[in-house]
């Protein structure tokens, strides 16, 4: 089976294909520098001042045991509205779209013309979705995830999420702040996969940007 690592939720084989691995659509710092604690703050202020936005982003997904290996590379396009719409446009190598309406979770695999609906309700808290696109505060991240700050590196400040639920299919994950700005996830699932989600500047999103979606006609749908 494929997952999705932005949401990290196992789907059919035949609804998402070894073709891409999708997504987005997740050490303690013993001695924290003043840097260093800010990043815990920053994650806060980020979550309680963006309530929405739109950024471009790559997503490369390798086996965490072969660092050196290339991966699989995608890219795409991400918007949000707190607290619950998303959506995630894979744009290459192959058009796939997920989208978060406030109550559904569509998934949509372009070539096999398939659409998957789940419920959107208690499935999104636990995800990586929900560290950068759902909840509204640090709070509201901490009944799911332990946060901890984690020394900086690539000239990022970052905090590591872990998931409270020891049964859940992420391992953890790392968020990653050039300033203000969120520039990165990598997400590190139980299997021993690695999704590293890198982002260009968050900008206003733009009004035309719906997070409706209705299946295309002809469209096979799945409802789960």
């Amino acid at each position: 089976m494929e997952t999705m690592h932005v949401l990290k939720i196992t789907m059919p084989a035949t609804a998402l294909r070894s073709k891409v691995a999708l997504p987005l659509v997740w050490g303690a710092a013993l001695i924290a520098t003043a840097a260093h604690a800010e990043a815990l703050a920053t994650l806060d202020t980020y979550l309680k001042t963006t309530q929405s936005g739109q950024a471009t982003f790559t997503q490369t997904v390798t086996n965490a045991a072969k660092p050196a290996d290339a991966g699989k590379t995608s890219t795409g396009v991400f918007a949000f509205k707190r607290p619950k719409q998303f959506r995630f446009d894979y744009e290459k190598p192959f058009k796939q779209t997920i989208v978060a309406d406030g109550k559904s979770l569509w998934l949509y695999d372009a070539d096999l013309n398939q659409v998957t609906q789940r419920s959107q309700a208690q499935l999104l808290d636990a995800t990586p979705a929900a560290l950068v696109a759902s909840a509204n505060n640090i709070q509201a991240l901490q009944k799911h995830f332990v946060l901890e700050n984690s020394p900086a590196k690539d000239k990022l400040e970052w905090v590591k999420a872990v998931p409270r639920n020891r049964e859940a299919q992420i391992k953890d994950v790392m968020i990653g702040f050039e300033g203000k700005e969120l520039r990165r996830l990598e997400i590190l699932d139980a299997c021993g996969q690695r999704a590293v989600m890198e982002f260009a500047t968050v900008t206003p999103r733009p009004a035309k940007t719906s997070f409706n979606y209705k299946p295309s006609a002809g469209a096979d749908v799945l409802k789960q």
